[in-house]
């Protein structure tokens, strides 16, 4: 049976999304801008382009069998679901903001019968009964910033990631409701039924960021600086010696590193004489 994978059709989720199926080796073909659903070549999987906040509801009901969203959707829908992966992207938390002027600096000072304006309900709903408060909720779809200024509500919740536009509007964070980043969600039942296809495209798309944190590096280093030039270049299980054509006093070394530690790296191998040093990115990476 053709496995269903939901993936974001527009907004913060979406380009990055894109952008690890592909590497993944997944062909979505090149003109999906406008398409609901594509069927990925050479593979028995389709491509649902849907709403975000859409993905946790269509995979409880059945409709989809897993989809990329953020945690922060999954938590507002209420559904017990499957986290297969996190994706490391889309990070951002929802919190509870008040205008800067209203003398709040906790969630806890808001008073009973406040109103909130927010485009998660049942998160705020959940969060401030947790607290013992009884306020009123207000849902709009976007632009819950600026609600307050025109006094359709006193607060806010909203999804915040650098923080930038709360000070454009005069608003601080008093509260955060959940943390939230992309991930890959599917549901038990889903599993029972998909659970090699599901486990291979996890699998995969976790390579591709396993890998954008790698480099792979090549070097000649001199035969008598072995020792040395793996002490500094150690590889996932060692680097892999190659011997140079023509040249007995040198080998050829090669190894994948930490993108981070590269400048080092290459410094340290110069000074024991390594030359004709090449640094590659890496497509995917199977541990």
């Amino acid at each position: 049976m053709t496995l269903r994978l939901g993936v974001p059709n527009k907004g913060r989720l979406n380009e990055r999304t894109i952008e690890l199926l592909r590497k993944s080796g997944l062909d979505l073909g090149e003109d999906i801008g406008r398409k609901l659903y594509v069927k990925v070549a050479n593979q028995d999987l389709e491509v649902m382009f849907v709403r975000a906040q859409d993905i946790p509801g269509f995979i409880a009901a059945g409709a989809i069998d897993m989809g990329i969203t953020g945690l922060d959707e999954l938590a507002e829908s209420g559904h017990e679901l499957v986290n297969a992966l996190n994706l490391e992207f889309g990070y951002c938390h929802l919190s509870v903001a008040v205008p800067e002027e209203s003398g709040i600096t906790d969630a806890s000072q808001i008073k009973d019968g406040s109103r909130i304006a927010t485009s998660f309900p049942n998160l705020t709903k959940r969060y401030f009964e947790s607290m013992g408060k009884d306020v009123s909720v207000i849902v709009v779809t976007g632009a819950a910033e600026i609600m307050p200024y025109l006094g359709i509500s006193d607060y806010i919740v909203d999804l915040v990631s650098t923080g930038s536009t709360l000070k454009m509007n005069r608003l601080r964070e008093v509260g955060t409701i959940v943390e939230s980043q992309a991930a890959v969600i599917t549901s038990e039942s889903a599993l029972a039924e998909h659970s090699v296809k599901i486990q291979e495209i996890v699998d995969s798309i976790k390579s591709v960021i396993i890998a954008e944190e790698k480099k792979y590096l090549m070097a000649n280093i001199p035969r008598d600086k072995l020792a040395e030039a793996e002490a500094i270049i150690p590889g996932m299980d060692g680097p892999t010696i190659l011997e140079v054509a023509g040249n007995a006093d040198f080998v050829a070394v090669h190894a994948v590193v930490d993108s981070d530690k590269v400048f080092h790296t290459i410094n340290e191998l110069k000074k024991i004489g390594a030359r004709g040093i090449l640094t590659t990115p890496i497509e995917r990476l199977v541990n």
